[in-house]
């Protein structure tokens, strides 16, 4: 069920992005919210397993795209040039507490039962989310105004900038068919799906597992889990300083912090060095953090403008397949294997050629604004 989320949310990314550019976007995130409230609040009902799977599975997805990252990267990433990164790390800080707040439907669930604890989060997300869109996201234009940033732009109509493939104008004309033939756009996909959608979602998927199997408890295990977000976030906010030293920098530090982790979490043999777990959780969480909103901030420097976001729906799109790919993948190779080690190695491969193919899009070579006053 949790890859089939993943999944469905992957493919419906792209197509709420590309709504919220065609359409009123918060009209878009209403009608998510209201299908995301609704889907939780009837699994409460559920009878089935296959209930789960048409809610969980399929409905809750929908709403998540429609309501969420698909919608809000693109409307961070139009209304800001420069400081890009620091805003959408900024923005993206929920995916990081939501590992946290994963502990209060623990909670709930160990107090109320599970189907009274899906009635308190559809209650939380229709009492508090859905009175606040109708407030935000507008665009600039509409307002009348310029993005932060945006009079740095040349005034030279006829600036061009050489974007490894592609001289393109610098203008905010890029659609998704004309990145499309880009393999700048296809090399960011790809970097997403193996850092996140692959090499995370299997470790995330079995953090708790292998902690348990080492011998650690179960509350432990899971407050390594909430360590992991706290750091997430810390790593988003972060990402400001892909800002100074540049998008393939940030990466590189992330792939280098996100391998030690690993390193450190194959280390972990018994219960005799924790430390060992709160490292992983510590350079895991801020690796993946730093990843996720730089990678981003680097496909918007290449791709902004005013159908940026179904062309951020297909960074999603790879987030998607790779896991669903990747939790599954990890459990299987562990019933054959009887080891996570193997899985752990193919994560560091993964987490290298998703760097690897981030310096060679380069972002650094799209079309040069001051990030910084």
């Amino acid at each position: 069920m949790f890859s089939l989320n993943i999944l469905v949310y992957g493919f419906l990314a792209p197509i709420a992005g590309s709504l919220g550019d065609r359409w009123k976007p918060r009209k878009v995130m209403l009608l998510g919210i209201i299908i995301l409230g609704l889907s939780t609040a009837i699994c409460g009902f559920a009878q089935k397993l296959f209930h789960f799977y048409l809610l969980f599975g399929i409905l809750m997805p929908l709403g998540t795209a429609f309501s969420g990252w698909p919608l809000l990267a693109p409307a961070l990433a139009n209304w800001f040039v420069k400081r890009r990164g620091l805003v959408i790390g900024l923005g993206s800080m929920g995916g990081g507490l939501s590992f946290i707040y994963s502990m209060f439907a623990e909670f709930t669930i160990s107090n109320l039962g599970w189907r009274f604890a899906y009635f308190v989060l559809a209650g939380i997300l229709m009492g508090i989310i859905l009175p606040l869109y109708p407030f935000f996201h507008y665009r600039p234009e509409s307002r009348g105004l310029r993005p932060y940033g945006g009079t740095e732009l040349s005034s030279s109509k006829e600036s061009t900038s050489k974007i490894g493939s592609i001289t393109e104008a610098a203008s905010h004309d890029w659609t998704l068919r004309r990145a499309l033939r880009t393999y700048e756009l296809w090399l960011m996909v790809l970097a997403y799906l193996l850092y996140w959608g692959l090499g995370s979602y299997l470790v995330v998927a079995h953090q708790v597992k292998f902690a348990v199997d080492a011998g650690y408890s179960g509350m432990f295990s899971a407050s390594i889990f909430g360590l992991f977000g706290v750091f997430m976030v810390a790593g988003q906010v972060s990402a400001f300083i892909s800002d100074w030293i540049g998008r393939e920098k940030a990466i590189t530090l992330a792939a280098i912090l996100s391998t030690g982790a690993l390193v450190a979490l194959s280390s972990v043999k018994d219960t005799s060095q924790p430390i060992l777990l709160y490292l992983y959780a510590i350079c895991f969480g801020y690796g993946g953090g730093l990843f996720c909103a730089t990678v981003f901030a680097g496909t918007a420097d290449i791709f902004h403008g005013r159908h940026f976001g179904e062309i951020a729906g297909l960074l999603l799109t790879g987030q998607g397949i790779g896991g669903a790919i990747g939790p599954w993948l990890g459990g299987y190779i562990y019933d054959i294997s009887g080891s996570y080690r193997i899985s752990f190695i193919l994560c560091m491969v993964c987490f290298g050629l998703a760097c690897m193919m981030v310096w060679i899009a380069a972002p650094r070579k799209a079309v040069r604004l001051e990030m910084v006053n």
